[in-house]
């Protein structure tokens, strides 16, 4: 899989993992946290890291482009992102009743997120200038056509490739150290869920919970199979809608997270999912286990770095 620029561009100036947007059927939301951050985690011997710590690895990154493109002449753009609240992890067991009250699923976050991408200064920025600044710009930003090609194999086999060069790859550089390592690292951890998520979905302990959730919400009027089945009920409604009917439907996302969040915690739907996503978890390959805990060496390198370039969130 060979990534264009056009696509590293948008990986660069997206959100972080972490965002609402990321909406993933797994327990803690953001798909590169590659495992529970419960008590009793058996590859964890660096704490985890939290969103707001993903944010500001995120944020620092974006610095850094920024200081890197004006060496080489050019205006770039922070993308900040959501904010730190919205910025939280809807992951498929959501059990935050004031969070779920306030943003339902996130349809709105996601939504202001689309909106900011098509604002975004940068694209029009590059396009305004010559030809020969264009490639300039691509070059600084990220090696251009003529940038070193890194490649690795994902965990379930397959090969992933992608560019590196430029001020992306110095940011990265200064954030995770050796830029082949990282992403090796990070490509790996990023694709371990597919491995046991399955046998997670299907473990009895964890069915029996989903199947008490399931209860929990048809008393409360909210006839769903499980956590997915109520989130995907709310996204039933036109694409375009009036602002009347976009608050409507909001409402009623609302109303059906608040009732979701109120049984996940009602039956410890997070606490059994973790506590069994762990046991799965622990029985990968011992080599995809070390590899698992060198990303969290390298994401807590990485945030030690990046207290140094910005503040964190507020």
């Amino acid at each position: 899989m060979q990534r264009s620029a056009a696509r590293r561009r948008t990986r660069l100036l997206g959100a972080v993992c972490a965002t609402a947007a990321g909406v993933a059927l797994t327990l803690s939301g953001c798909g590169r946290d590659t495992g529970p951050t419960g008590p009793g985690t058996p590859t964890a011997p660096v704490a985890r890291l939290g969103y707001a710590d993903d944010l500001r690895i995120a944020d620092a990154e974006q610095r850094l482009v920024t200081r890197c493109m004006a060496e080489h002449g050019f205006r770039f753009w922070e993308r900040r992102g959501p904010s730190l609240e919205e910025s939280r992890p809807v992951g498929y067991v959501q059990d935050d009743v004031d969070w779920a009250r306030a943003h339902g699923y996130g349809s709105r976050i996601m939504a202001k997120g689309d909106r900011a991408r098509l604002r975004d200064p940068n694209p029009a920025y590059r396009d305004s200038l010559s030809a020969s600044r264009r490639s300039a710009y691509d070059t600084a930003l990220d090696g251009g056509r003529s940038a070193p090609v890194l490649s690795t194999r994902e965990p379930g086999g397959g090969t992933v490739r992608k560019q590196s060069g430029g001020c992306t790859a110095e940011a990265e550089r200064a954030l995770y150290g050796d830029p082949l390592t990282w992403f090796r690292t990070d490509t790996t951890a990023g694709n371990l869920r597919p491995l046991y998520v399955g046998k997670l979905l299907h473990d009895p302990e964890f069915t029996r919970a989903v199947r008490d959730w399931s209860r929990c919400m048809g008393r409360a009027g909210h006839p769903f199979a499980d956590p997915g089945a109520a989130r995907r009920a709310t996204r039933d409604h036109a694409a375009e809608q009036s602002t009347a009917e976009e608050a409507r439907t909001f409402a009623a996302e609302v109303t059906v997270a608040v009732a979701d969040a109120r049984c996940a915690r009602a039956v410890s739907l997070r606490a059994v999912g973790e506590r069994r996503e762990a046991h799965y978890l622990g029985r990968l390959p011992a080599d995809l286990l070390r590899t698992l805990a060198r990303y969290d060496r390298l994401r807590r390198d990485a945030l030690t770095r990046a207290e140094k370039v910005v503040p964190a969130r507020a």
